[in-house]
């Protein structure tokens, strides 16, 4: 299964099992924790309190784009109500991938082939920058390329998450919510009286 950065951020909103919503971006330890496990140039990164803010107004606009891509399917319902304008959050996006610039750099290694990367030309902004600019750049790579086509908000109940669609027939994130999905329909159709109420 491939990974996704922008999708892997967009999920740290989840369902916490309990009919609420879980952020695995509480505080400043949980993002110095999810950044060291998801991006390899993290180094010992730490985060502060901006950096977080910095990073929850871009998930905030990832998960608002997001939403645009899946429409006119319904967004996800952890934000469908209170989603930034569409504007606004390309807006944002943009602004936070030019936080660090990047110039084009030429890998060959003897016997392989060439291979191109994009690498920061300076980090004048300190490495937090660079970590912010990162993820808005995974997610202008995420909503540009062929994945955006596939990307679904999870159908199950109670569930928050988007993923991308492997097969014809996928309508949830993981076999879990097609369970509770399941369940909840099969419930609906043996207790109408108490679904109505």
């Amino acid at each position: 299964m491939e990974r996704y950065l922008a999708l892997e951020l967009a999920s740290t909103i989840r369902h916490d099992g309990e009919g609420g919503v879980a952020d695995d971006l509480g505080d400043a330890a949980a993002l110095t924790a999810w950044v060291r496990g998801h991006l390899a140039e993290a180094g010992d990164f730490v985060a502060e309190d901006a950096v977080l803010a910095d990073v929850l107004v871009l998930r905030r606009a990832v998960r608002a784009l997001f939403a645009r891509a899946v429409a006119p399917g319904q967004p996800s319902s952890a934000d469908a109500h209170r989603l930034m304008p569409a504007e606004e959050a390309i807006a944002h996006l943009n602004a936070a991938a030019a936080r660090v610039p990047v110039v084009p750099r030429l890998d060959w290694a003897a016997g392989a082939a060439p291979v191109a990367r994009l690498v920061p030309e300076r980090d004048p902004a300190g490495p937090a920058a660079g970590i912010v600019a990162e993820l808005a750049r995974a997610a202008v790579d995420f909503l540009t390329g062929p994945q955006r086509d596939r990307l679904r908000a999870c159908a199950a109940p109670r569930c928050v998450r988007y993923f991308v669609k492997s097969h014809g027939r996928q309508e949830w994130c993981k076999p879990s919510c097609g369970n509770r999905a399941r369940v909840a329909r099969h419930y609906r159709r043996h207790h109408p009286e108490t679904v109505q109420a």
